[in-house]
């Protein structure tokens, strides 16, 4: 059995001290030739770094962790893969840790990650408050916000304007003729994000004197089971609405499950704009109108404020940031004109 290669073999091989060669391990400034023949080395030798004992050395594991709310979303695992992608390009690995949408799993989900001695967490919070990050607050560890903030404390954030998406979505129902439109949403006990759309579509119904009955707006939790009984609710409706807004995604994927057993058709018997651009706008028939957030530039941006506190010692002496982007909607054929 062929015994790993060690930090002595590399110095046998250059000719270079013990000092020069652990330098250019740990991340420090070498000369270019020394670094040519360590690198020409560590190849021929097929030489692992260790990386656990280095972490003991720099205090760094080149390890960040990622908490999502739940990794059945496919919103939440588009993420995922934007943010795994940014980091590796930066040669970071990904901790990836579900909350389930619980909050005290949330706060273990931070505990745990501190324990793996993460550099960095980048978070989608579930909690509207900031109390659970304070451990890692508190240890000097980063965290970066995204899609949603908190309501107590600031942290470095990357989001869209939600409240504005909806209102822009809302008004191309009402530039249709549509005035009988109701709403699919998550309520404020369940999510930031639901709640500023919710007040998005209300500010656009406002603004067009439009009063909403009580029976078009629904406000529960963030799930495709949620989106499925609301929809089928409002087709049951004596006075169906001509137009539903549906805020998220897995609301919208319901909405469109219910729809398809109704024996109602989209447009012609009621339209339809959903929110993310994932999967489901290009297989359902007719193309659905879309809310579209930059979720890829919004990954990148995170990991790139996330990098950049781990690589500044004094990022807590900086003012939170908070990044807000655009969103777009793609037009399709789920809006007939009154």
């Amino acid at each position: 059995m062929h015994m790993p290669a060690t930090i002595k073999d590399i110095r046998e091989k250059t000719g270079l001290s013990l000092a020069t060669i652990s330098k250019y391990l740990n991340g420090g400034n070498v000369l270019p030739e020394n670094r040519d023949k360590i690198e020409a080395a560590i190849e021929e030798l097929h030489y692992e770094v260790n990386e656990i004992a280095r972490g003991l050395v720099t205090n760094r594991t080149g390890t960040v962790g990622v908490v999502i709310y739940s990794i059945e979303s496919l919103f939440n695992g588009t993420l995922l893969h934007y943010i795994g992608n940014a980091l590796r390009k930066e040669k970071y690995g990904i901790l990836i840790c579900d909350s389930c949408n619980d909050q005290e799993i949330e706060a273990e989900n931070i505990r745990f990650l501190m324990k793996k001695k993460v550099d960095g967490i980048i978070i989608v919070p579930i909690s509207r408050t900031s109390d659970f990050l304070k451990p890692a607050k508190d240890a000097g560890i980063p965290v970066v916000l995204m899609d949603r903030n908190f309501l107590d404390v600031q942290y470095d954030c990357v989001r869209i304007d939600n409240r504005m998406a909806a209102f822009r979505a809302v008004n191309i129902l009402l530039e249709n003729k549509h005035r009988k439109i109701a709403v699919i949403c998550s309520d404020y006990e369940h999510e930031y994000t639901g709640y500023e759309r919710y007040k998005g579509f209300m500010d656009a119904m406002e603004r067009a004197g439009i009063d909403v009955p009580a029976q078009y707006r629904k406000m529960g939790s963030h799930s495709i089971e949620f989106g499925q009984k609301s929809m089928r609710e409002l087709l049951a409706l004596e006075d169906r609405p001509t137009a539903v807004f549906m805020s998220n995604y897995d609301v919208t994927l319901g909405a469109v499950m219910s729809l398809n057993v109704s024996g109602f058709r989209c447009p012609e018997d009621i339209s339809m704009l959903g929110f993310d651009d994932l999967i489901l706008s290009h297989l359902m028939k007719p193309q659905l109108y879309i809310v579209v957030q930059p979720m890829e530039e919004m990954c990148e941006k995170a990991v790139e404020i996330l990098l950049r506190h781990i690589h500044n010692r004094n990022w807590q002496e900086e003012i939170a940031s908070e990044i807000i982007m655009s969103t777009r909607i793609r037009a399709g054929d789920s809006i007939a004109m009154l």
